[in-house]
This record gives structure tokens, sequence and C-alpha cells, in this order.
């Protein structure tokens, strides 16, 4: 369904500017000079005439469901994309935990698992390594092309669930790199 959003100042990297936004499904289909947008069929119109029109947000560091030290973060997919959507993110990248001992893609699901259905905002990951070996190195290679993951965090801290050394860290890194 189409959503004429008119007379409102839209707001980009660039500025403020008077415009009306054509939004067709998920996607800002176009930007016209007020009052110019075509007519467009069945298209619900919105007049946000004194108001600021700007796109969704992203947070890009979320932790839902996070469990740490005994504890889990309060915030579930759920609650907390409910939160998202009310202040304006429509997008979030939360943290898939891999522990030392467990296998990466095992982590990774579990927060799929986690996640879906249960979201009112679009999602990724970043993947949280928290035990570098050849095994996980292996499965950055395969989270980057076939996951969209593009992101991995390492601790230098925690001992025995996330900690990975200065030589750990290096490869990590320069696997990183390559992809």
């Amino acid at each position: 369904m189409a959503i004429l959003i008119t007379g409102g100042t839209v707001v980009t990297p660039s500025g403020r500017h008077a415009a009306d936004v054509l939004v067709d499904g998920e996607t800002i289909a176009a930007l016209f000079a007020p009052g110019l947008a075509p007519v467009v069929a069945d298209a619900e119109i919105i007049d946000a005439t004194g108001k600021y029109v700007i796109p969704g947000g992203v947070d890009a560091h979320t932790h839902m469901e996070l469990p740490f030290g005994g504890t889990f973060a309060s915030d579930t997919f759920e609650s907390g994309t409910r939160a998202a959507a009310f202040g304006g993110t429509t997008t979030i990248i939360d943290f898939a935990v891999q522990r030392s001992g467990e296998n990466v893609h095992e982590g990774l699901a579990a927060w799929h698992a986690k996640a879906d259905g249960n979201c009112h905002v679009d999602y990724g990951f970043h993947m949280i390594i928290g035990g570098v070996d050849d095994d996980s190195l292996k499965a950055m290679d395969s989270l980057v092309d076939a996951e969209g993951i593009s992101s991995f965090k390492l601790f230098m801290a925690y001992p025995g669930v996330f900690y990975s050394d200065d030589g750990q860290i290096l490869r990590a890194m320069q696997k990183a790199r390559d992809n």
C-alpha cells in the first residue's frame, strides 16, 4: 500500500527541506517538491503540515535478552522493539552470542529463534565471538557470506565466558580484514 506524506519538513543528512514523501510498502519511493506529487490510486494521504518527516532511526547497539553474570537484559525482542518503534527506531542491530566452547552457528541460531516473529521493527545481528579457534574463524566467513553479519565483537575480559587473548584477537581481526 502506498502512503503519501504531504506538507511536512523532510529531514535528510543535507538538512531540512519542504517536500512530499511517497512511501511504497516499506520503501521511500520518491521525494517531490511540495504539491507536485502525482496522484497515486488508493494511496493513504497523511498531512504532515507543521511537522518534521524523518526516516526511521537505526539503533546499532542493542542487547535483547542478553544473558550476563547470571542475569538477563530486561528487554525481550518483543518489548524492546515495541519501545523502539514508539521512539521512531525502525531497525536494531543486536548482539548474537557465542560463548567459549559453543558453536558460532548455534549461537546465532539461538538469537534468530528469539527474534523470529517477535520483532516490531527490522533487525540484524553483530556476532560476539566468545571462543576464537579454527572453527569460529572459519564460521566468520559464512556469517559474512550467508548471514550478512559484517561486525564481530571480542572481549578482553570475562575469562571462561568471552575472553580472547592478544593472539586470538589478532587472528580474528585478520579474518575480519579478509572478509
